[in-house]
Parts: structure tokens; sequence; C-alpha cells
């Protein structure tokens, strides 16, 4: 029994202890590529929100892991079979149950652990936070957390060597042999603007991709994975461990 992790501890132990910050990880079932499980931003949400918190723990942290959250937004998959879509407007009345719950019994910090591209929890964020002004509320996405140059050859972006690597590490069994990976070939926008990142649109992923990979896995390795995995989950358990020991109203310099 992990008691930072709630599926894991009992009310014995929870009864007996106090919690200033919990972690909320958050993924989304999608394809990816031929030969990564649906649950990749699940699995990645979960263990490493499990490895941070255990770190930050450790440390003296007063931390407490929700139960990963399974869907996220994939309106741009909408004709990927199971590729499950959760709109953001129901992301926010999921969050904001979250956070009235943790309001109620005094627990006033809460980090969103974000596992998924499609996932942007700021506007919620923003109109939750007034709506909970005790509350102090935070997204963490871990994939940006780290530059991926450091222990990558190509950049990922969905399924591709860092989230293959990763999984190859953390899940093993769930891995297809990279031979029957596609190579993760995309398509960009025509447009300057939306190429230069100073302007958006959604990208329709089945015009985009034809394998549902943004990124080439055939580099990926198990021994990459377990890397990035230590450097990620150390990083994050520093923001766990910084905002777990800060008293409220005072997380500015």
């Amino acid at each position: 029994m992990r008691p930072y992790i709630l599926s894991e501890t009992n009310w014995k132990s929870v009864k007996e202890s106090s919690f200033d910050l919990a972690i909320l990880p958050w993924g989304a079932c999608e394809a990816h590529n031929y030969h990564l499980p649906y649950g990749t931003d699940i699995l990645e949400a979960e263990l490493i929100a499990a490895e941070a918190a255990r770190i930050a723990w450790e440390q003296g942290a007063k931390i407490i892991v929700l139960p990963v959250i399974p869907f996220g937004v994939n309106t741009g998959q909408h004709d990927v079979t199971l590729d499950m879509n959760m709109n953001p407007s129901t992301q926010l009345i999921v969050l904001r149950d979250v956070i009235e719950t943790l309001n109620r019994q005094g627990i006033h910090k809460l980090i969103i652990l974000n596992s998924h591209g499609g996932n942007d929890f700021k506007t919620m964020i923003r109109e939750l936070g007034l709506k909970f002004p005790d509350m102090f509320l935070a997204s963490c996405d871990w994939f940006k957390a780290m530059d991926q140059k450091e222990f990558f050859e190509v950049k990922d972006d969905h399924a591709g060597e860092m989230e293959t690597s990763l999984i190859l590490h953390l899940r093993p069994d769930l891995v297809l042999p990279l031979n029957e990976a596609g190579d993760g070939a995309s398509r960009k926008f025509k447009y300057t603007a939306i190429q230069q990142g100073w302007a958006w649109a959604e990208r329709q992923w089945t015009k985009v991709t034809k394998d549902t990979g943004v990124g080439d896995p055939r580099k990926a390795s198990a021994a990459k994975g377990e890397k990035f995995f230590k450097a990620v989950t150390q990083k994050v358990a520093q923001f766990f461990l910084e905002v777990s020991q800060t008293k409220n109203k005072e997380h500015y310099l």
C-alpha cells in the first residue's frame, strides 16, 4: 500500500493523515500508431504521477494522488474507431466537482498532471479559480518538462520515439514489435502562421497521419525510456514538493 495513492490507501490511514496537495492525473484513450496501446496516455499519467509523488512524499510532501481521468479531448479524432472524446465543457464539470470536494474537505491545492496534448485546462482554471478563491489550481504538462533533444533523436508529437521508449520501459508487455509500427509520417498545415506557432487550428487526424502516429518510433528503446522517466519524474516531483510545502496565499515571490 502506498499511502499517497488514493486508490490503494484506506480510511484507517486517511483519517489519521493530513494532505495539503492533491494530484489529478488526466489522460486520454486513443490510438497510438499501430504498436502502442490505446491507454498510453493513461499509463503515462498514472505512473509518472505515482513516481513523482513518491519522490515528493519521501521528502516530506503531504500529497495524495487521485485516480486518473481516462478520457480526454479527441474532437479531431472523431472518426478513429474507439478514440474516446470528452468535450472541454464536460471536463469543466468533472473538474469543478473534484475541486468542490477538495475545497470542502480543506485540501486547497490541486495540480492537474496532464498527459494528453488535446487537453487544455487554462480557461477552466481561470473560471474555477474565480468560483473557488481559496484554491490554488495549476496544470502541469509532464511531456513539456524536459528537452527531448537530450534523450531522443527524433522529436515526438504522438506515439513517436519518446512515448514508445517510455512504454517500452514501463509496460513492454503492451508494445508490439517496432517493425509492426508505422513510420509516424504526418502532414502539416500549409499556412505559415500556423507553422510558426502564432496561429492555430485543430488537426483532423485522419487527414494528417495514415497510422495515427505523429513522429517516428523506430529508434525507441527501453533504455531511453528509463532515462527519460527518471529525469521527468524528478522534475515533476520538485514542482509537487514546492507547491506542497508552500503555504496557501504565499505563491508569489
